[in-house]
């Protein structure tokens, strides 16, 4: 695996990167040093938490809550003078991140407050865990996926917020993968629920505190919220032109290329396909024991799928990861151009291919589990060609627009 990731790595940096494509999205490519993006942890701390005096306050977070210094969000109220912090919430990959399944209660070690799973025996907090509290604190770093849940947990404490009269205040941070990426079809109905919170597209383009906002009005929840906003950032950076420390979002979430290729890779992840977890390189890799890897490369290399290349691969996933200790042929891929990139086109063209070469081998029906849109999944099934499928979600994304207009927070 070490040999074959040293050889990935060469051939990416061989490539030349893509930049005479239209920028999609008002997309644009990276400029000057990085700027002072300052979450909204580092907001509340500038104002010395005055706008958590006299609260108590249980707080909803994991690893990814961090200053730019790299200051955890648990010390720091802890710690903090003013700030009566009472207990603490976690969600899937619980409080630090590491956990790849269900997530018990306990207790935190480095400070003794109560910690409940919301990703355990019950996905929202109970009235026996909010007991004594008045505020409730959600910071979570996202990544843009309406399939990454913990949007759901936010918006499963925001109804409970309501329900118990409690304030719900959300500390923003910024869209790794940009603020104007919208892409694919809306969830329908049947599918709502943790990996589709209500009915937005896959790739969103908000920020956590923007959707909070789009939740509480167009989701019909209305709890007291108020959003700490993020200083300095603009739609069109991406995660490396904020400044800000990489701290991997849940653990087979590592890097930036992965978070970007997850919106479209993902797709495949409820079917008998291995998406690269256990590899060093989720999300960068597909393949199964069924496949021939230079066939699906060929293949997927003639789709001409903008801002992607192909390369056939051999890997063996780890043992306990989906497909564990089989070797296994696919593709890694390289972006040369995450401006061009469109990240749904690219997913459904992926399923697409695997269902045109592969036919029964591949559980092409499992892709509607996190596509959630029975439609366009059968469209694709009866297309003659993959580059058609984009015009079925073009009105889908024209109306999220309109509704996401509405509640976004930066421009």
């Amino acid at each position: 695996m070490h040999r074959t990731s040293t050889l990935l790595i060469a051939i990416a940096l061989s490539l030349t990167l893509a930049t005479t494509h239209a920028l999609a999205d008002d997309r644009r490519e990276a400029k000057g040093p990085p700027a002072d993006v300052l979450p909204g942890l580092d907001v509340l701390k500038r104002d010395n938490f005055k706008q958590l005096e006299g609260r108590r306050i249980a707080l909803i977070t994991n690893h990814t809550a961090r200053d730019r210094d790299g200051n955890h969000i648990v010390a720091m109220l802890h710690e903090a003078p003013n700030v009566n912090l009472v207990r603490l919430f976690s969600p899937e990959h619980g409080l630090y991140g590491v956990l790849d399944a269900k997530v018990g209660h306990g207790v935190d070690e480095k400070t003794g407050l109560q910690v409940y799973s919301l990703y355990g025996e019950t996905r929202r907090p109970t009235p026996e865990m909010l007991e004594g509290i008045d505020t409730l604190i959600f910071d979570i770093q996202d990544i843009g996926a309406r399939f990454y849940t913990y949007v759901s947990t936010m918006g499963l404490c925001m109804e409970e917020a309501k329900k118990h009269n409690i304030r719900m205040v959300v500390l923003d941070r910024p869209n790794p993968i940009t603020g104007v990426m919208v892409d694919g079809p809306i969830a329908e109905k049947e599918f709502f629920g943790f990996t589709a919170y209500g009915p937005i597209p896959v790739v969103h383009g908000m920020t956590v505190g923007e959707l909070a906002q789009l939740f509480n009005k167009e989701f019909g929840i209305g709890c007291d919220l108020q959003v700490i906003q993020v200083e300095n950032w603009q739609r069109a950076m991406w995660f490396d032109e904020t400044g800000l420390y990489w701290v991997n979002p849940s653990p087979n979430m590592r890097n930036l290329t992965q978070a970007t290729l997850y919106t479209a890779v993902c797709l495949l992840e409820a079917t008998n396909v291995s998406v690269g977890r256990g590899t060093d390189q989720p999300f960068e890799l597909f393949g199964a024991p069924w496949i021939d890897g230079r066939k699906l490369a060929a293949a997927l290399n003639a789709a001409e799928l903008p801002g992607l290349r192909f390369v056939p691969i051999q890997f063996t996933p780890a043992k306990g990861s989906k497909l564990g200790g089989q070797p296994c042929e696919g593709v890694y891929i390289i972006v040369t151009d995450r401006n061009a990139y469109e990240p749904i086109r690219s997913g459904i063209t992926m399923a697409w291919t695997l269902h045109n070469l592969f036919k029964d081998q591949f559980e092409v029906d499992k892709v509607a589990r996190l596509l959630q849109n029975r439609r366009v999944l059968e469209a694709m099934k009866q297309a003659e060609d993959p580059s058609d499928l984009p015009k079925l979600w073009r009105d889908d994304v024209a109306q999220f627009r309109q509704t996401r207009e509405k509640y976004l927070i930066y421009r």
